[in-house]
């Protein structure tokens, strides 16, 4: 079973999260700041980190791009702030999914199982025949899970990597917003249309050699996204 951490520094908040967590048979670690929410994943086995952007000492965007610099365990932001710039950011930095308070506890659960089952279960259980993926300079070791450009390993992280993965193996064929999301998420919610745009211009910014006029991962205008075969 999981192990997982909440970093919120409200206490009924965390105790809420902390009886659903525990219901569905997960370990919580709870901390109240992030110099703490680091301690803990440095000195536990944590598998996924609830993050509250407003925190104590470190906050939860501090702590998520400290954690990206060494970790890449799912990262689900919650916070009071709901403009999209405060969620384009914390996507940027590397988090997984982003909630607005107030929030369903139910829905906060279904993200944790997605989250979790994308990072673990499904890596583990999809034993793909094909080994490796290649269009132009672009190659995918789908046995390593790596992938390399003009033979220089990327870092990507499991969204971006699955997304690409994705878009890869279907070649020509165009991918709404809402099917990209379900497909490495399991669900889609009303918002993570955002969500999908802002992992798409972070991988883009790691493939491209010029994001605003990507070789790779095209915009289908009103529909969505494709990778075209780029004969090298």
């Amino acid at each position: 079973m999981y192990n997982i951490l909440i970093a919120e520094d409200d206490n009924d908040i965390a105790k809420l999260l902390q009886l659903y967590f525990e219901g569905e048979g997960y370990t919580v670690y709870s901390v109240e700041n992030g110099n703490e929410a680091l301690d803990t994943i440095n000195n536990k086995n944590i598998h996924l980190a609830v993050l509250d952007i407003m925190m104590p000492w470190l906050n939860g965007l501090e702590v998520t791009k400290k954690l990206r610099s060494s970790s890449n365990i799912p990262i689900i932001i919650i916070s009071a702030k709901d403009m999209d710039v405060d969620k384009i950011l914390g996507l940027s930095l590397g988090a997984d999914d982003y909630l607005t308070k107030p929030f369903n506890p139910l829905e906060v659960m279904a993200r944790v199982k997605s989250a979790l089952r994308r990072a673990y279960e499904l890596s583990e259980n999809n034993i793909i025949k094909e080994d490796i993926l290649k269009n132009g300079d672009l190659e995918i070791n789908l046995n390593s899970a790596t992938v390399k450009k003009n033979n220089e390993e990327i870092s990507l992280t499991i969204t971006e990597y699955k997304i690409l993965v994705y878009l890869m193996k279907s070649r020509g064929r165009i991918f709404t917003k809402e099917q990209i999301w379900e497909h490495i998420n399991g669900t889609y919610f009303d918002g993570d249309e955002n969500t999908v745009m802002v992992h798409i211009s972070k991988l883009r910014g790691k493939i491209e050699e010029y994001p605003q006029n990507p070789v790779y991962i095209k915009t289908v205008r009103g529909l969505g996204y494709k990778i075209d075969k780029i004969k090298k």
